[in-house]
């Protein structure tokens, strides 16, 4: 059972992926807790992105449970997996994902739209993305711009401004650094911590790149905590 300072806690957790590349990923026992900062390492094909992808509810465990903020996410119905992970989830892609013809403004509250409790943690949402794009350096202004038009470099502030916004306790970032460079790339992470810890929020970053160890609280390999088994029947 989760504790009141863990903030995801997955038990038993088995699922297979069937048809022509089948695998089975099995997860005994993997927690975090509230306010950690946690760098997840593993190899293309470890498993990774079907981890996420049960974190987060879009797909469902055959067996064991997945407890975000206290929740079983099994019990939650489709519609309502949606809902919830929109208000406890901030997520933040490897492409970003943001809409390239939206202006920075509505790329940024876009969550806020499914998540109407996160939204009343905001008193003004717009003063709030204007604040996260300052303490992410992107320039002033820039909230009507096409995000589109912008840097990769600021394209990726934007994603983790729209993934802060409204203090979700959990912040996953899946591979979020891989196309910046060095020095964009520490610039970054940076301000992703100052922001997250501001909030006392969770922050699960994916990532194969073992350079990036020092700069959280604690790391994972893939190998410790899941077994995959190719080919399962």
């Amino acid at each position: 059972m989760p504790t009141p300072d863990q903030i995801l806690t997955l038990s038993d957790v088995r699922y297979r992926w069937s048809g022509r590349a089948s695998f089975e990923l099995t997860v005994p026992d993997f927690r975090l807790a509230t306010g950690d900062t946690v760098l997840l390492l593993g190899e293309s094909g470890s498993g990774k992105s079907t981890l996420l992808s049960l974190i987060c509810g879009t797909i469902l465990a055959q067996s064991g449970s997945v407890c975000v903020a206290g929740t079983d996410i099994a019990s939650l119905s489709s519609g309502m997996r949606d809902r919830f992970r929109a208000e406890q989830i901030g997520l933040i892609f490897q492409q970003f994902n943001l809409l390239p013809f939206a202006s920075v403004r509505d790329n940024i509250m876009l969550p806020l739209r499914f998540a109407p409790d996160r939204a009343k943690r905001v008193p003004s949402a717009t003063e709030n993305a204007k604040r996260l794009c300052h303490d992410l350096g992107l320039p002033s202004g820039v909230m009507d711009t096409r995000a589109g038009s912008l840097s990769v470099g600021q394209q990726q502030r934007v994603a983790a401004a729209r993934a802060l916004i409204g203090t979700p306790p959990l912040i996953v970032a899946d591979e979020p650094t891989s196309s910046l460079d060095a020095a964009t790339q520490s610039t970054f992470l940076d301000l992703l911590f100052t922001q997250a810890r501001a909030h006392n929020a969770t922050l699960l970053m994916v990532s194969h790149d073992a350079r990036l160890v020092s700069q959280f609280d604690r790391v994972v390999h893939m190998s410790d905590i899941a077994t995959t088994i190719r080919g399962a029947a």
